[in-house]
């Protein structure tokens, strides 16, 4: 295992907000990832793994998007994040990051959900060399199970609104979501959610340029049969979206790995570890 060490930096994007961010710094860098979190979920949920990849000769970058975190700037609720923006300004500069800590060398990203969603937004996505998604899907409400769609109808379309109008943000963590979400970023997830194609709902509403039909690299799409957002036919819908990329799927059962529950957000933790290797093996592979 190789040696490496952990650095907290700062990412300036490109309106000048300031995001939180760690490097891990192999002695030899074989190549570089960046991780893209899921909504509302703080960088240091992927610590474990970035240690793992870290071991492995990989410099990683992790991040806490804009109103996340400890990048959260002011109140957050008047906070002005919203998912566009993640991808539109906090992604690139990642990438950009990455690229500077880790220069000559290829660059890959692992999507976590709206990590891996909101790729196409980012203008410089393209100077990646591969794609590894886990649990990355258009969350498409219809396309989940009868009593799935109870409580996800539930959360979407009544709790958002209710907790925006009452405390100017989304307190999605009373239900086990990850961090407050400012009041943009959780509209915008519900009326996504809502259609199909998820990102494709806003182009050309709100979104008038994107770069998911000029993503032509590998990409790896993993899900769990015990995700109920990320099924199947979500992760399609999702995939659809960027036509042009050189796509695989893999759809994981937790018995299959002595686990008992993997989905939407244990591949990344500890008690997951045996997982690991899938994501070493795809980024071996493409470096």
């Amino acid at each position: 295992m190789a040696n490496f060490v952990k650095q907290e930096i700062k990412i300036s994007c490109e309106d000048n907000y300031v995001l939180a961010a760690t490097a891990y710094l192999p002695d030899k860098v074989k190549a570089a990832v960046v991780i893209g979190p899921a909504t509302g979920i703080k960088r240091q949920f992927y610590n474990a793994f970035a240690e793992y990849l870290a071991s492995n000769d990989f410099g990683v970058l992790t991040y806490d998007n804009r109103g996340i975190g400890q990048s959260i700037d002011g109140d957050i609720a008047t906070h002005t994040a919203s998912l566009q923006c993640w991808g539109q300004l906090d992604k690139p500069a990642a990438i950009s990051s990455l690229k500077q800590l880790f220069p000559n060398t290829s660059y890959h990203l692992v999507g976590h959900s709206a990590g891996g969603q909101l790729i196409g937004l980012a203008k410089n996505a393209t100077e990646l060399s591969s794609i590894f998604n886990f649990a990355s899907s258009s969350g498409q409400l219809r396309n989940m199970k009868l009593k799935d769609q109870f409580k996800s109808h539930f959360f979407m379309n009544m709790f958002i609104p209710f907790s925006n109008t009452v405390f100017g943000y989304t307190k999605s963590q009373w239900f086990g979501m990850g961090e407050p979400l400012p009041k943009q970023v959780a509209k915008q997830w519900q009326t996504w959610c809502n259609g199909s194609g998820y990102v494709k709902t806003a182009f050309n509403k709100t979104v008038f340029t994107h770069y998911y039909n000029e993503l032509t690299m590998p990409a790896l799409w993993v899900n769990a049969v015990d995700d109920f957002i990320a099924t199947d036919e979500n992760v399609r819908d999702m995939m659809s979206v960027s036509p042009n990329l050189a796509a695989k799927t893999l759809t994981l059962s937790p018995g299959d790995h002595n686990l008992k529950e993997i989905g939407h957000m244990a591949f990344f933790s500890r008690r997951a570890n045996t997982l690991w290797p899938i994501a070493l093996d795809w980024l071996n592979s493409h470096s």
